[in-house]
């Protein structure tokens, strides 16, 4: 065999274990970090899913001017719901103030979500008044007992209901389906980043 043959021989064999190497080593390197343990990270909801989302059925509520509005109303858009006293403390003002700031964070996006309160007493409606007044987007509602205990049990988690002290924001689909909850002392961080993920996703409301 001619010295140009053998060059044009081991520039074939050259070749051919490039190309082989093109098509395996990615397969190697899968195979090593599959059994070498790691795993791609994937998105994990901060908030506790509902599985399956729930559909929420109807309720009758009123505005605090003592309009009726039905529950059913607030369909078409992302809901996210707190109930809570007329009192509203510290834990009450936090959940408001996450879901103002969090809704506000989603920029253009946020004409797609609104927040709404269920005020379970009338206790204090005129000191209530006068914080909801840093809450201008927000909707204050209130229910007669027996609409209220109906629309609370739509809510109820292995952690307690609506009414159960929880101080919970639920997150309604536009669909009304419960889809999440929130504890009073959520990053609101994480919840911004939740809400993101939803919109983005959703081709609906």
């Amino acid at each position: 065999m001619s010295a140009a043959a053998g060059a044009d021989t081991r520039r074939g064999r050259l070749r051919l274990l490039l190309v082989i190497a093109i098509f395996v080593t990615p397969v190697v390197l899968a195979c090593a970090l599959y059994f070498g343990g790691w795993r791609p990270e994937t998105p994990r909801a901060h908030g506790e899913l509902v599985t399956p989302a729930r559909p929420v059925a109807d309720a009758e509520l009123r505005t605090l001017d003592g309009k009726a509005v039905a529950f059913s109303a607030f369909q078409r858009q992302w809901l996210l719901l707190y109930f809570g006293s007329s009192e509203c403390a510290a834990a009450c003002e936090r959940a408001l103030v996450n879901m103002r700031q969090v809704i506000a964070a989603q920029g253009r996006q946020a004409q797609r979500v609104r927040a709404a309160m269920v005020v379970t007493d009338t206790r204090a409606l005129s000191s209530l008044r006068q914080l909801l007044s840093a809450h201008p987007d927000l909707t204050p509602l209130t229910a007669a007992p027996e609409q209220l205990a109906r629309l609370a049990r739509e809510f109820e988690l292995p952690a307690g209901g609506a009414l159960a002290g929880q101080h919970r924001i639920y997150v309604i689909d536009p669909l009304g389906n419960f889809m999440l909850s929130y504890p009073a002392d959520v990053d609101p961080n994480g919840m911004r980043k939740d809400l993101q993920r939803l919109l983005r996703y959703s081709q609906i409301g």
